[in-house]
């Protein structure tokens, strides 16, 4: 299973970085519509298009807005964008007002259900994160292959959600801060480094990939990664447009 980084920085875009995106072209799956989006047409796959928001931040939802022009019509009309059903209506009724975008959304808003069926019978479930007007995680699971993808809430070996993601091959996990100064993590909602390796361990995955990292960094050096592989050996800092298979 190919999984494309569209956007892995956070909050705004760079030239480095688009804002949270996460493409499985072979199944037509999106996780997050931030400005990454942009890039869907270059590596779908499929005649159609299910996007999966964590919330209704900007970052994660501006990318909406482009695809009438980054992929083809008989796509956007099996497009299906999918989320928390407060969430979606806040999209339909402040992003696609008609003031701000005057074309109507060319595709469906559907809630999520307790789980959903994806195609090469996958199967994707969902779970609530702390954070600032709330977030969902989401885990994906097909034979021989599973996902999880956890952004916008504070990590800790303790939460929750650990229990969501345990054993799955491959982790997206936001990192937006490389450290914990100031405890700033916690007073925003989003995770530092150390203690997003510390639930790779506790959860038993795969592999770690951190995405929504800081978009003011020219350099990802500033991530003591180290120091996070002394916790988790297999982590790595996502970039966009990198292909990972799991």
């Amino acid at each position: 299973m190919k999984l494309v980084l569209l956007g892995t920085g956070g909050y705004f875009p760079t030239t480095r970085r688009h804002t949270a995106c996460f493409l499985l072209p072979e199944v037509g799956v999106v996780l997050d519509a931030g400005s990454g989006m942009c890039r869907v047409g270059e590596h779908l796959q499929t005649t159609r298009l299910d996007v999966f928001l964590t919330h209704a931040h900007l970052d994660h939802i501006a990318g909406l807005t482009y695809l009438i022009n980054v992929v083809p019509k008989h796509v956007l009309k099996q497009t299906t964008v999918h989320g928390d059903a407060a969430k979606l209506a806040a999209v339909r009724d402040h992003l696609f007002a008609e003031p701000i975008f005057p074309v109507p959304p060319p595709f469906r808003f559907e809630p999520l259900a307790a789980s959903c069926q994806l195609p090469d019978r996958g199967t994707l479930t969902h779970f609530p994160l702390p954070h600032p007007g709330g977030s969902i995680g989401y885990r994906l699971d097909w034979p021989g292959h599973s996902l999880a993808y956890v952004t916008d809430t504070t990590a800790s070996a303790s939460a929750d959600y650990v229990e969501r993601i345990r054993g799955v091959d491959l982790l997206l996990h936001e990192a937006y801060f490389a450290n914990d100064a100031n405890n700033l993590p916690a007073v925003t909602g989003h995770s530092s480094l150390l203690h997003v390796a510390q639930v790779a361990a506790a959860a038993a995955v795969g592999r770690l990939v951190l995405v929504h990292v800081d978009p003011r960094f020219d350099d990802d050096g500033r991530y003591d990664l180290d120091a996070a592989r002394r916790v988790f050996a297999n982590t790595q800092i996502g970039t966009d447009c990198i292909e990972l298979t799991f």
